[in-house]
């Protein structure tokens, strides 16, 4: 039986990740007292016990934790390590990245706005049919407890300001902090103008990239081939013309789709944000580090 231990399992992706593992029978997780959650020797000594460590803290104290973890197995959901050397990106579907996590003991999890703007324009880049020099655009929508326990409580406060209503585009300044694993991993030479939006309800996400001069059915035949099963799909259908940002809600996949024609078309991922987006997300990495189905525990 492996032992995990969650760092910041108070956290929504900790506390999500807890609940996926609690149900199976492989997963023993190891917990400290409350009143021992911030000792760095009682965490230390947990941690050296476990044979995998899900960090769910903010980035300095990711970087803090990784530290105190060393030698362990860690799968660090923060933004902290995604672009740093000695880090695997922990997102299975790209090319030669499953096997890299399988064998890496420091993993860095993808954030949740990046999954899905990565699963749509990082193998178009590699199979030369996006520029790499391009200017892209990302527009993404997610509901809102992708703001952590603060957000969740403004969202569901019986009097919550009028403004919360709508949908709140944020990262203004274009410097959020998902652009540099954005640009990275997709092997663009600039990122790209990113808008990301909370909206009014708890969970899902949708994020679209328009482009122009595509080749869509290429790019179709592309998604149909590297997304043929596992935790992304490629789908060819929309909900009378609607595509929902929340039809994901509740699970640990994600489906991408392509509309639009040879002058100009929309490449759109939608997923929970909770899950693919975070959670589920990190469990699958754990599931091949153990060497187990990949999907084990998750909801597809």
């Amino acid at each position: 039986m492996a032992k995990v231990f969650i760092d910041g399992a108070a956290g929504t992706t900790g506390l999500k990740i807890s609940d996926r593992l609690s149900e199976r029978k492989d997963i023993d997780i190891i917990t400290l007292a409350d009143d021992m959650r911030k000792d760095e020797s009682a965490r230390a000594e947990v941690m050296s016990k476990a044979d995998v460590v899900f960090l769910c803290l903010p980035d300095e104290a990711a970087v803090k934790a990784a530290a105190l973890a060393d030698g362990t197995v860690i799968i660090d959901t923060s933004t902290a390590h995604r672009t740093a050397p000695g880090w695997v990106y922990g997102m299975p579907e790209l090319e030669g990245q499953r096997e890299k996590i399988k064998n890496s003991r420091k993993i860095a999890n993808p954030g949740c706005h990046a999954s899905g703007f990565i699963a749509l324009v990082a193998p178009l880049v590699s199979a030369g049919l996006l520029d790499k020099d391009g200017d892209y655009g990302c527009f993404s929508m997610t509901g809102y407890s992708g703001g952590g326990k603060k957000m969740i409580a403004e969202y569901e406060s019986d009097n919550r300001a009028s403004a919360l209503d709508s949908p709140r585009q944020y990262g203004l300044t274009q410097y959020h902090k998902h652009l540099p694993e954005m640009q990275k991993i997709c092997g663009l030479s600039k990122a790209p103008v990113f808008c990301p939006t909370v909206a009014p309800y708890y969970s899902g996400m949708q994020v679209s990239v328009p482009v122009f001069d595509c080749d869509t059915e290429a790019v179709k035949k592309l998604y149909s081939e590297i997304y043929a099963d596992g935790l992304i799909r490629y789908r060819d259908v929309s909900e009378n013309g609607f595509i929902a940002s929340n039809a994901l809600s509740g699970t640990d996949g994600m489906c991408v789709y392509v509309y639009g024609n040879g002058e100009r078309a929309v490449l759109v991922s939608v997923f929970d944000n909770l899950g693919k987006g975070a959670s589920g997300a990190a469990i699958q990495n754990m599931n091949i580090i153990l060497n187990v189905k990949e999907t084990e525990g998750l909801i597809i």
